[in-house]
């Protein structure tokens, strides 16, 4: 009977000692979970700028399963898209932002997600005779921003990234057309520049697209169209290099060489 009593005993300690330990837990888990979303978001801000990038993101995902409707909701889903565009993952962070694009469109913020959208494309250029694709979409996104947030504090980088992404696109114009006027095709050059003069003129190929422009007019014959080009040039860019050979040739003594002096070594 002793022997019973202590048995029991020992066995009641052991479980109101678990209970205590189980409450505990219960207890720092409960009260994490009701941590309010401002505070969570404190903590997973702390991760991410420790570089935490995993321990951020469970923070920010737990934000939004505890408490889908609070702008610590919202700002999580940018900060989770922003890890993924840290970490080159851009496919991933680019159908985040879309996503808050398409259900958060009067956002505070949304300007900031157009533009992290738009740098997600620009990053992925890396040659102009390369990702076509991606100049032709940061194009695309960078103009978004700059359209719809004119006022933004990203449109004006937004803008500068724009004229790199065109000069880009411009390069490719251009390498193309100068082989296609060494091969002496010259309606498929001629189309070449004048695109980069129509639709690229704020970046530097303008004034060589210009002088070739003159150039292959003068080469088939057509001198008052080539002056009228020279002259588009030198009115626009008279401080250029292009003009500066431009001008030596049209008032070189030898007038039935304008162009040759200069051909070779300009074109290589």
């Amino acid at each position: 009977m002793f022997l019973r009593f202590i048995i029991t005993t020992i066995c009641l300690f052991l479980i109101f000692s678990c209970s205590s330990d189980d409450g505990k837990e219960f207890s720092n888990l409960n009260n994490n979970n009701l941590a309010n979303p401002e505070t969570l978001y404190i903590q997973g801000m702390d991760k991410f700028n420790n570089a935490q990038y995993t321990e951020a993101v469970i923070i920010f995902k737990n934000i939004q399963k505890i408490y889908p409707l609070s702008n610590e909701a919202i700002q999580s889903q940018i900060m989770i898209g922003f890890v993924d565009y840290l970490l080159l993952d851009y496919d991933s962070a680019i159908l985040k932002f879309d996503r808050l694009i398409t259900k958060h469109p009067s956002l505070k913020n949304i300007d900031y997600v157009y533009y992290m959208k738009a740098l997600c494309y620009y990053e992925q250029i890396s040659h102009e005779g390369l990702d076509g694709k991606f100049n032709i979409l940061a194009l695309e996104n960078l103009d978004q921003v700059i359209n719809r947030f004119p006022d933004s504090k990203y449109a004006k980088d937004s803008y500068q990234k724009k004229i790199l992404v065109k000069s880009n696109i411009a390069a490719k114009h251009i390498t193309i057309a100068r082989f296609y006027q060494q091969k002496e095709k010259y309606t498929a050059a001629l189309k070449r520049y004048q695109i980069i003069v129509d639709d690229f003129s704020e970046t530097k190929f303008t004034p060589e697209a210009l002088y070739r422009i003159s150039e292959i007019y003068y080469s088939i014959g057509m001198i008052e169209e080539s002056s009228k080009t020279a002259s588009i040039l030198g009115h626009n860019y008279p401080d250029s290099e292009w003009y500066k050979y431009i001008y030596y040739n049209l008032t070189n003594e030898n007038k039935g060489s304008i162009f040759s002096k200069t051909y070779n070594k300009i074109f290589n």
